[in-house]
């Protein structure tokens, strides 16, 4: 099973955007999202950020990950 994990864009520069996961920050590539902007949430699945989602889909995902837990 693949999970993606939801996170914040902190920062964006050179097709890598710093990402902010529920306080665990890292660099991913960005090179799959056209526009993207600090302060957007990605989903990040092997170190790639590959999709844009709202930030309701990100409460959404954190939750259920709580309740997986």
């Amino acid at each position: 099973m693949c999970v993606g994990l939801p996170a914040r864009v902190v920062k964006v520069k050179d097709g890598t955007a710093l990402v902010d996961a529920s306080g665990a920050k890292r660099e991913v590539s960005a090179a799959l999202i056209d526009e993207l902007d600090p302060g957007d949430y990605v989903m990040v699945h092997a170190g790639v950020a590959i999709a844009k989602i709202t930030a309701d889909d990100e409460e959404e995902t954190d939750a259920l990950l709580d309740d997986l837990l």
